[in-house]
């Protein structure tokens, strides 16, 4: 699975990580989830997690806006988990981070590797390399020729890792690795993917993030992406809604959105429609993929991000896709520690999956 550090120091050649969080920032709300690894390495154990709300347009378009209001968040959030660990993973979003997938010649001197790597990414990216962070991963052999490998470049504007690093150091605690937030999902998705009738093999499972703003699709064959695309629809628009509908502040439309208490028009005339809008954008998405690669059916559909958990949702899009569809949770074959409460991480666990695969960092020795 694709993985990018961005320079932040850490010894890649050590067999094990140092223990580190998974610390997903969102528009709303920062989540970290701890987890520990089994005995005998036989699977991982959910030690805790916490979801912890940002104040309104801390964040927006996934930048930072209020750098202290993000660090406070961190800080409450990492008292709130009740962990020494101090160690974290962070994460990129996608419109962050320039991605490109390249061919070299196999066999290449790590050091001949780097500058070949710097070489190719002046084609790449529309800024200096030196107002960038540039990484890159060795994916492996060349589908088409043997005397090549691909890898994996990205690269993002100094500013994006930084204030994240920032905002983790006011929190008090140490940035180890900054990854981009559909690998980090990617990463998460093997733990699904073994939920799946014989590990989904041969099969193509599109997992769909329905954040805040954007959905991300994203599809699956054999653990590694063969396609991705953005569309802007997400919890916000329902939030929008919310308020027009019932005269309400965005806090006040959240808060109903969530904890429920909303008139008893809320189903018919809020929800229903919203439900319907997602469910039509998620089959625009499935066309999509249809017309730009050489596959025509999707096996699986994998409902991740905070709108996954709608009531109804997943009948919705099974109904109008025909695909067999399921609510993503990434902990459903972990053990759980006593302090977890099951019921809660099965509502949460969609949300949680950038989380989880930030998490699960600390078990790659890569």
């Amino acid at each position: 699975m694709p993985k990018v550090n961005f320079d932040i120091p850490l010894d890649f050649l050590q067999t094990k990580t140092p223990p580190m969080i998974g610390v997903d920032i969102t528009s709303y709300s920062v989540k970290m989830v701890e987890l520990s690894e089994m005995p005998k390495k036989d699977g991982f154990i959910v030690e805790r997690y916490v979801i912890e709300p940002l104040p309104k347009d801390a964040i927006s378009d996934g930048n930072i806006n209020n750098l202290e209001a993000v660090s406070e968040s961190l800080q409450r959030a990492w008292k709130r988990l009740g962990s020494r660990i101090k160690n974290v993973s962070l994460a990129l979003p996608a419109a962050a981070v320039i991605t490109k997938k390249i061919l070299l010649p196999a066999g290449m001197r790590e050091e001949d590797l780097e500058y070949q790597v710097e070489s190719e990414a002046n084609q790449y990216i529309p800024f200096a390399l030196e107002e960038v962070n540039l990484d890159f991963q060795v994916i492996g052999p060349a589908p088409t020729d043997p005397d090549e490998v691909e890898v994996l470049l990205a690269a993002s504007r100094k500013g994006n890792v930084e204030d994240r690093v920032a905002a983790a150091q006011g929190a008090g605690l140490r940035a180890l690795v900054v990854d981009v937030e559909p690998y980090a999902a990617e990463t998460a998705f093997e733990q699904i993917r073994a939920q799946l009738p014989d590990n989904a093999t041969d099969k193509c499972v599109a997992l769909i993030d329905i954040g805040a703003s954007v959905m991300n699709v994203n599809v699956l064959r054999n653990g590694q992406s063969i396609y991705s695309r953005d569309q802007q629809v997400g919890g916000d628009q329902l939030t929008q809604q919310i308020q027009g509908m019932f005269g309400l502040s965005a806090e006040e439309a959240e808060l109903g959105k969530r904890n429920g208490g909303l008139p008893d028009n809320y189903e018919n005339d809020v929800l229903s429609p919203f439900r319907e809008n997602v469910v039509m954008e998620i089959a625009r998405a499935m066309q999509f993929f249809f017309t730009s690669t050489q596959y025509d059916e999707v096996d699986y559909i994998v409902l991740a991000g905070g709108c996954a958990v709608l009531p109804g949702l997943d009948d919705a899009v099974a109904t109008r896709t025909q695909v067999s569809t399921m609510i993503a949770n990434p902990f459903a074959l972990m053990t759980l520690s006593s302090r977890i409460k099951p019921r809660q991480l099965q509502t949460d666990a969609p949300s949680l999956i950038v989380a989880c695969g930030l998490a699960m960092r600390r078990f790659d020795p890569s």
